[in-house]
């Protein structure tokens, strides 16, 4: 009987995090959710479970270093070995510079970049002994370029991605994937549908991303063999400009 494994995805709403989790679930991983409201995660949960995988929900907020370390010694301790950390909180904002206040840049900072930075952390902790896992941070199109009204998004999607450079070169051959994936382009959400009729109209056309289409990507860079690692990953639709 194949060892039980875990695999945790901060940040799992409604979209793209909620489509990964039910993607590792299906592939045999009891499968951990976070968001900072635990009762947000219910649904999740239970469809995970209605299709026969194993879900666990926790109400964790990523910015606080006392409760990132509690989730993680949680996790290994009572659920199973982390073998897969995906760090996917957003925080997307649009603010002009001058209206952009030092708690607005702060806050964005600390989901995007700080957050991520304690995710990673821990899951080094417990992957680099065992000599494998997989850490996936998500990106954007802030990632690459910082457009107007964008700069605390751009400025922690920066900082991000730094930080997943830096973790490839130094976990790397310590047998760890490090992993970030760019999502550039509308992602089919109800919140595009409300706000952005015109564009969630070309859903029909492969217009906008698919949220299981982008699970299977993630798993797709999970399941690589070392020989031939993917550090970053750009996905959009046909339709859409590169960054």
């Amino acid at each position: 009987m194949p060892e039980k494994r875990s695999a945790l995805v901060v940040g799992a709403g409604d979209a793209t995090g909620g489509a990964i989790a039910r993607r590792f679930a299906r592939e045999g991983y009891a499968t951990v959710c976070t968001r900072r409201e635990v009762a947000s995660l219910d649904p999740l949960l239970a469809r995970i479970r209605a299709d026969g995988g194993e879900a666990h929900g926790f109400g964790s907020d990523a910015r606080i270093e006392e409760e990132v370390v509690a989730l993680f010694e949680k996790i290994e301790t009572e659920i199973a070995p982390l073998e897969v950390v995906i760090f996917n909180i957003g925080a997307n904002v649009n603010f002009p510079i001058r209206d952009t206040t030092a708690r607005v840049y702060r806050k964005v900072w600390e989901m995007a970049a700080f957050g991520g930075f304690l995710a990673g952390r821990e899951a080094a902790k417990v992957m680099v002994p065992r000599g494998k896992g997989t850490i996936i941070f998500t990106g954007a199109t802030a990632s690459m370029r910082g457009a107007a009204g964008f700069s605390a998004f751009s400025g922690a999607k920066f900082a991000l991605r730094s930080l997943a450079q830096s973790m490839a070169r130094e976990l790397g051959p310590e047998g760890i994937h490090v992993a970030h994936t760019i999502i550039d382009g509308a992602i089919d959400t109800e919140w595009i549908a409300k706000n952005f009729p015109q564009r969630y109209a070309l859903k029909e056309q492969g217009g906008i991303l698919n949220p299981d289409h982008i699970a299977d990507a993630y798993w797709m860079l999970h399941a690589q063999p070392r020989d031939a690692w993917t550090h970053e990953l750009d996905l959009r639709p046909w339709m859409e400009k590169m960054a």
